[in-house]
């Protein structure tokens, strides 16, 4: 075999965690010119007496600056837990569902600021286009099959990672897509797949081996899981604005433009050897949409036909926000985030022990943000002056030249050169979605799923304080950010 397609290993960029001006950030370059102020008004105006009796102002803001909590300086939880305590006084933490009061007619039964959401249907393609009128973005969600990438050979596994990469630098070639989402989750199987398939495939000829096999299927059917793979494509409205316009204007238009970008999306899929289905319908996005707020359902609407597909009643009946997790219709859930991915080389299947972690209901959601390359190229050259200039900076005043500083400026060459060789450059985003049947169990899965993640060489963190719009970006196929 050529080397072309022997198995490689990779190595990911490192989350910059320089600073505005020697490692400081924003929040904490303010603080600690309060701090200062505070000290030299004192010593100017009062000499030592006043810097003694201003200790508790200054010592409380230098804490803000400086002191860690929970891995980030105390300065920077601030916007989180403000926003929470806003969002607990004006009662934004609690959903109930108006029965009495129904929804107006083409928008998504969702609550918080996923409730603005409007459904586009498109009849050229049959597929629901789902309307951001704030972030002017339209969606649209079909569903991948695959074969599973670790029971291939390194070879085979290679070659499929050099075609998923094609997939991706189409979608940084189209100045139109503002973000693609790669969902996998986990759901309860009715069993109705293994019977389907025994009833086509099997012999059931009445002999022991028959009936063990029967009885099998029977048994373990409905206490297995099955796998769900989605993409989600978002058009930018605003950056399609001429294309639209050409097309037929307004939501014609649009809807125009990106059922060229599902054409172009569909064939890149199928030349990676993935086989995508037709895209999704609005009943199909219903019952997805209900089996993420209530997954006890979902073997249920998996037998039953055409049963909860009205997107007018898809969304959940009640949702409890609280700092850490989050209560749906029938499970509670936690969101972590993938903070830090593998430092060190690592083989494309490393997250294997995460996708493969059987006995949690579990969602992993990859989102991609495709940057052009001349905002690209501006921005890597404006991170490489940026860091020389740190550098000088550190110099000046003798402060010495960390590694973790200068693994991060090599990544910004290596990424230069990259663009420079045609590859696309995207931002990336990881969440895990953890959902379980009462408290208890969630706190188990939670755990478990973490110890999967550092077996993955993935860094995890709990979102606190912002469960809810976590979860949407999470667990649901809207190509939604935090």
């Amino acid at each position: 075999m050529s080397d072309e397609f022997e198995l490689h290993p990779v190595k990911f960029s490192r989350v910059s965690r320089r600073g505005m001006l020697l490692g400081l950030t924003g929040p904490q370059l303010v603080t600690a010119s309060i701090a200062v102020t505070i000290l030299v008004s004192a010593l100017y105006f009062g000499g030592g007496e006043a810097v003694t009796w201003t200790s508790p102002a200054w010592a409380s803001v230098v804490a803000l600056t400086w002191v860690p909590v929970a891995g980030r300086p105390a300065i920077e939880w601030l916007p989180v837990t403000g926003h929470w305590a806003a969002r607990v006084a004006a009662k934004q933490t609690v959903y109930r569902k108006r029965v009495t009061k129904p929804r107006p007619a083409g928008t998504l039964a969702l609550p918080g600021d996923a409730a603005s959401l409007r459904m586009h249907l498109d009849p050229d393609s049959g597929a629901v286009m789902v309307h951001d009128p704030h972030r002017a973005t339209l969606t649209a969600v079909l569903e991948v099959s695959h074969p599973a990438f670790v029971l291939l050979d390194p070879g085979e596994q290679e070659r499929r990672v050099h075609a998923w990469g094609r997939v991706l630098a189409t979608a940084c070639r189209s100045n139109h897509v503002a973000r693609l989402q790669v969902l996998e989750r986990t759901l309860p199987d009715s069993g109705t797949g293994l019977a389907q398939w025994w009833s086509s495939h099997g012999h059931n000829d009445g002999s022991w081996v028959a009936g063990v096999y029967q009885d099998l299927i029977d048994r373990a059917g409905p206490a297995g899981e099955r796998h769900v793979t989605t993409i989600s494509l978002a058009l930018d409205m605003k950056a399609a604005a001429r294309a639209s316009r050409s097309a037929g204007r307004g939501m014609k238009g649009a809807a125009a433009v990106l059922r060229q970008e599902m054409t172009t999306l569909t064939s890149a899929l199928r030349t990676a050897d993935l086989r995508p289905s037709p895209w999704y319908g609005p009943g199909q996005l219903a019952v997805m949409l209900r089996t993420a707020y209530d997954p006890q359902v979902a073997a249920a609407l998996d037998r039953s036909g055409d049963l909860g597909q009205d997107l007018a009643t898809a969304g959940p009946v009640a949702v409890d926000e609280r700092w850490s997790r989050l209560r749906t219709d029938s499970a509670y859930h936690a969101v972590l985030w993938v903070s830090d991915w593998p430092r060190s080389q690592v083989y494309p299947g490393f997250l294997a022990p995460l996708m493969l972690s059987s006995g949690i209901r579990r969602s992993f959601s990859l989102i991609c943000d495709p940057i052009r390359s001349d905002q690209a190229a501006r921005s890597i050259r404006k991170l490489r002056t940026e860091y020389v200039s740190d550098a000088a900076q550190r110099a000046k005043v003798g402060q010495i030249e960390d590694a973790q500083q200068s693994a991060e400026y090599q990544d910004v060459l290596r990424q230069e050169s990259d663009m420079i060789a045609g590859h696309g450059v995207l931002r990336y985003t990881g969440l895990i979605t953890v959902s379980a049947d009462s408290e208890t169990e969630l706190e188990r899965a939670t755990a478990a799923i973490q110890q999967a993640a550092i077996q993955a060489s993935l860094e995890t963190r709990l979102l606190v304080g912002q469960q809810a719009g976590a979860f949407t970006a999470a667990a649901l196929p809207l190509c939604r950010g935090i």
